[in-house]
């Protein structure tokens, strides 16, 4: 079994994130990542304590939906509630982050940004090379677990 460079780990980690999306118009993950570990992650959902797109129906103004914070915008105020600097920080975001939160991410100290999607907003990419943010754009990850539980349980005996 083969490892998963750090890129597709992290990228994998926001993969399992987006599960947690409570709006059915798109499933977003989005890791923050400093010096290999976690600061924060995010899903696409709604502001703490409102209802759910998924339960209530999609608050759908100009093609977007309004009722929900992106994945990108929910690991930002995660690592703040948490007092986590994300300066200098990779975003590690399932789908192109949009205009808004490519914004917040510039703002935020976010020196790189890793995707394996596109996003139908040009802006965000202008943005982040004005603000010399690297895009590495890779491969999707696996989406299945290779848990090896056959050797785990020959090593204990």
């Amino acid at each position: 079994m083969t490892r998963p460079d750090w890129d597709k780990y992290f990228l994998k980690l926001a993969m399992l994130a987006s599960e947690r999306a409570t709006c059915p118009r798109m499933h977003c993950g989005c890791v923050l990542v400093k010096e290999k570990s976690v600061i924060a992650t995010g899903y696409n959902g709604s502001i703490p304590g409102d209802d759910h797109c998924e339960d209530v129906g999609c608050l759908v103004v100009e093609n977007h939906c309004l009722r929900t914070n992106h994945a990108e915008m929910n690991a930002l105020t995660q690592a703040a509630k948490h007092g986590n600097s994300v300066d200098g920080a990779t975003a590690y975001v399932t789908n192109m982050p949009c205009t808004t939160c490519a914004k917040a991410i510039i703002a935020a100290g976010i020196k790189r940004v890793v995707v394996f999607s596109d996003y139908h907003d040009t802006l965000a990419t202008q943005f982040f090379a004005k603000a010399g943010v690297t895009i590495d754009k890779i491969e999707m990850p696996a989406t299945e677990i290779k848990y090896d539980l056959k050797n785990y349980s020959s090593a204990r005996k």
